[in-house]
């Protein structure tokens, strides 16, 4: 049986309590220098092999539309915003927009949400349908931790903003977002970097200013950040805990000085900043059930991903008898969850039959635990995501400011397939391909 990695952001360094303190008790000498190039990354193919891309200049004509500069908190639950002094995000929410919250889709991880908000497609239509997953032949691996196949673009499907931006002629910027280290349909982004977490978030922030800050015809209309923290530390600690708070005011200086920035920058009136989260956080019920396994089944040919708030079941190969004969078991004796084959999983969670989602679904209900084995239980962070995107805790935050939408606006909740309508409206590029998400939701709200 192959064993692939938890379906959580663990690689990611953990950002400890005391390294947060210090950063904070630097804050108030205004930081550190990233000491950053702006020259595209030397990882990259050549500018001029761009494909259908910029060639890393902004067409003459496009060189006077405006910026969007796209921050993701990966794992910033919903309400941390309220239960925590944030002047940063309430700076940005005063002077725009904010709502409810940020809905993830299914399933509710880091890498199939952050190309859903890149898209504005669900996993069915984009193809990353989890953190680690195989292809439908069973001959090749999609997994966060291999640099290959991240950098692989014939895993990725529709258009992410980074690559309209680029062929609409204009230059395109990420700092770590997922999908941006391939070349999707021959384009990469001018100026990217391969994930690194060890990147300060001071270095992240004063890059993004860097690529604000340069000239006309080179400089970027739209830039991903990623950061990763919230979701590095509600894992550990949990999203109740002193160290999250402490983490949360971290990444609310960060944006301040962001927010600074732009205020400073040549571009000063002209950049839309729009704040999100992939999902949220929660914790598992002390003391409750845990479904494994390898106790209730025979896992022999066949691979399981995940392990916490779900699991994914792959088989070596195809084979339906065996596959309903595993969701039976599961469901004669788990109370707290439940199984599905791939074409019958919730229609919410828009998981087709011809997808990339595994044979069987093993979704936990909100609080409860499915392992693959027991060693694996031992393995499992205090704070988990993964559960059902409709279970409050799952769902992230929203907010965005920018010269076109209105001021002071609260919002009931919207998707993360909303964000990506959103983007292309203000860069004035036509939606030409179908997307999943409402193009109106949070692109209805622009004026003129």
């Amino acid at each position: 049986m192959k064993l692939h990695p938890l379906e959580t952001t663990m690689r990611r360094p953990i950002l400890l309590l005391a390294h947060v303190l210090a950063v904070l008790a630097l804050a108030a000498c205004g930081g550190s220098s990233s000491g950053a190039t702006t020259t595209p990354n030397t990882a990259s193919p050549p500018v001029a092999t761009n494909g259908g891309g910029s060639g890393g200049s902004n067409d003459l004509d496009k060189q006077d539309l405006p910026h969007v500069v796209l921050v993701s908190l990966d794992g910033f639950r919903w309400d941390y915003q309220d239960r925590f002094a944030t002047p940063g995000m309430d700076r940005l929410a005063a002077t725009g927009i904010r709502a409810a919250s940020l809905q993830p889709v299914f399933p509710t991880v880091t890498f199939p949400n952050h190309y859903s908000i890149a898209t504005g497609l669900n996993p069915s239509s984009h193809g990353i349908v989890a953190n680690s997953f195989p292809s439908r032949d069973r001959q090749r691996w999609y997994s966060l931790g291999d640099p290959a196949a991240v950098g692989d673009g014939t895993w990725y499907g529709g258009e992410p903003a980074w690559v309209a931006v680029e062929a609409a002629g204009m230059v395109a910027a990420t700092y770590f977002f997922v999908g941006s280290e391939a070349a999707i349909g021959g384009i990469r982004p001018t100026y990217w970097e391969p994930f690194d977490g060890s990147v300060p978030g001071d270095v992240r922030v004063d890059r993004v200013l860097e690529w604000l800050n340069m000239p006309d015809d080179t400089r970027p209309h739209f830039i991903a950040v990623y950061f990763g923290d919230a979701d590095s530390v509600g894992h550990q600690f949990g999203p109740d805990s002193v160290e999250i708070a402490v983490t949360v005011a971290e990444l609310d200086r960060l944006l301040i000085r962001l927010l600074d920035g732009i205020d400073q920058s040549p571009v000063s009136g002209e950049v839309t900043v729009i704040l999100v989260a992939d999902h949220g956080m929660s914790t598992y019920q002390p003391g409750s059930e845990v479904l494994v396994l390898s106790d209730v089944l025979d896992l022999s040919a066949m691979s399981v991903v995940g392990g916490g708030a779900y699991a994914f079941l792959f088989q070596e190969q195809p084979d339906l008898a065996r596959a309903v004969q595993v969701r039976d078991a599961i469901n004669a004796v788990w109370q707290h969850g439940h199984a599905w084959l791939r074409d019958e999983a919730p229609a919410a969670w828009q998981v087709t039959p011809e997808s990339r989602f595994p044979d069987i679904i093993v979704q936990a209900d909100a609080g409860f635990r499915v392992v693959e084995s027991p060693g694996q239980l031992a393995q499992l962070p205090v704070g988990l995501h993964g559960w059902a995107p409709g279970f409050t805790d799952m769902q992230g935050i929203i907010v965005a400011a920018g010269p076109r939408l209105p001021r002071g606006v609260a919002i009931d909740s919207v998707s993360v397939l909303d964000v990506y309508p959103l983007v292309l409206e203000i860069l004035d590029i036509p939606l030409v391909a179908p997307i999943d998400g409402d193009p109106q939701a949070l692109a209805g709200l622009l004026q003129d």
